[in-house]
């Protein structure tokens, strides 16, 4: 793990014990630090207390003494916005922070390397993926961590010349003050997340933060596809001048990307260039980056090619929670050139939705044979989607991907992409797509198969 002798004598309280609150507690106990920590649910606590037992202190930092402690380290998922820990940060006047803070702060005693950030609403996970790909494949040490689900904290230390590749967060920016980046992607900027930031200028704001921790002669690499992208980079070029400051849109590299099996699609495009982008500021070359593009295989749940048959894909997309991730899955399967007519995508969507409206999507409802909605959603999203394509109300997955089995043709895609949050059905994002992937497999194998 990465420890730091910085940490060693100070105290501090961590709020939250899922994966990245117990990563922090062990890398500040194996640093010399003293821990209160707390979570509101009783069985992470019985954890807690399993592992290390009176090693760490369990108290409610909310309510706690925290007079002279350096730091509460609060998991990104609390929303500080309307938790009574900030008060109590401000009462005692001690920093809020996450886990990439504490990370930032132990660099000084880790060996020479390098940190990518990535952030953006849609895609960071898949480009974080990838630059930490073309890292792997062009021999450079790496490691991946941050919101992709890997605490970095829990991570063994780089050798000399390592590259850490973290995907950020708008919320693990904002417990973040100290984080210089080498270099810095922004890749997009869609509205989200409001009811913590309250307006999407606020919200396009926290991301922005990336940029400001920057040292001069670091690097930075924005996204074209949207004007609030594009405002974030203007100012970063007013601020400090337009060397370093990359703007990708795919077209330089476009030409490749038939050789990309799992980078199909515009966003897709744009999650390569971006990641070109960024290791090329390392200091890889071409044939470095389009031998490792060849060979990336994606992430599980995004944009996911779980199954073919005869002729018909399947397509896994599940971490697509909201319509703006949804979107880039429908223009990704284009009817052919040979056949304009036919439309190819048999799209099964819904859940618990974060909005009314699927018009995010609209402009790519021509690519679409068929929608089957699942969910809490459902009958909302059929009401839209009745006046532009056929639509089958399947309520739950297995009705609706037998549907779509059965009315495939080969050349077409049987695709999970649902626009919504998974929990009415679902206990997250990742249950949902292994069912997904679970039930095509028992129809192919059995009657369904098209």
């Amino acid at each position: 793990m990465i420890c730091s002798p910085l940490f060693a004598g100070r105290r501090y309280a961590v709020l939250g014990l899922a994966r990245t609150g117990l990563a922090v507690v062990r890398a500040l106990l194996a640093s010399g630090a003293q821990v209160t920590a707390w979570d509101s649910r009783d069985e992470p606590r019985q954890t807690l207390a399993n592992a290390f037992g009176d090693r760490v202190e369990l108290a409610d930092p909310v309510s706690a003494d925290l007079s002279g402690y350096h730091g509460i380290v609060v998991s990104p998922g609390v929303p500080i916005n309307r938790h009574p820990i900030g008060e109590a940060a401000v009462r005692h006047g001690v920093p809020l922070i996450g886990d990439i803070e504490l990370f930032a702060q132990a660099r000084a005693a880790l060996p020479a390397h390098r940190v990518v950030g990535i952030t953006g609403t849609n895609g960071k996970s898949t480009t974080t993926a990838l630059v930490y790909h073309l890292l792997q494949s062009a021999g450079v040490k790496s490691l991946m961590g941050g919101n992709i689900g890997l605490p970095i904290l829990g991570e063994a230390p780089l050798p000399e010349g390592g590259v850490y590749v973290l995907e950020l967060s708008s919320y693990q920016i904002d417990l973040t003050h100290s984080l210089a980046c080498d270099v810095a992607a922004l890749l997009n900027i869609t509205p989200d997340h409001l009811d913590r930031y309250g307006t999407f200028p606020a919200y396009a704001a926290a991301k922005a933060r990336l940029f400001a921790m920057q040292e001069p002669g670091q690097q930075a690499v924005f996204g074209v596809t949207d004007q609030e992208t594009l405002d974030v980079a203007i100012v970063e070029e007013l601020r400090r001048g337009k060397d370093g400051i990359h703007r990708v849109d795919g077209t330089r590299i476009a030409a490749f990307q038939a050789e990309w099996p799992s980078l199909q699609g515009p966003h897709n495009l744009q999650n390569a260039a971006a990641a070109v982008a960024i290791v090329e500021a390392l200091g890889l070359d071409e044939a470095q980056w389009r031998a490792g593009l060849a060979t990336f295989r994606g992430l599980p749940h995004r944009m996911e090619r779980v199954a073919e048959a005869n002729g018909v894909l399947f397509i896994n997309d599940s971490k697509a929670t909201n319509p703006a991730s949804t979107a880039p899955a429908l223009a990704a399967f284009p009817p052919l050139p040979e056949a304009p007519d036919h439309r190819r995508i048999h799209w099964i969507l819904g859940g618990l939705p974060k909005g009314d409206d699927l018009d995010e999507c609209a402009p790519w409802f021509g690519n679409i044979a068929a929608a089957y909605t699942i969910g809490d959603a459902g009958p909302r999203f059929a009401e839209l989607l009745d006046p532009h394509m056929p639509v089958h109300r399947a309520e739950m997955m297995a009705e609706a991907i037998r549907h779509a089995i059965a009315a495939a043709r080969p050349g077409d895609v049987v695709l999970l992409s649902p626009a919504c949050a998974s929990f009415d059905q679902f206990r997250d994002y990742e249950a949902r797509g292994d069912a997904f992937r679970q039930i095509v497999a028992a129809l192919l194998e059995g009657d369904g198969t098209p």
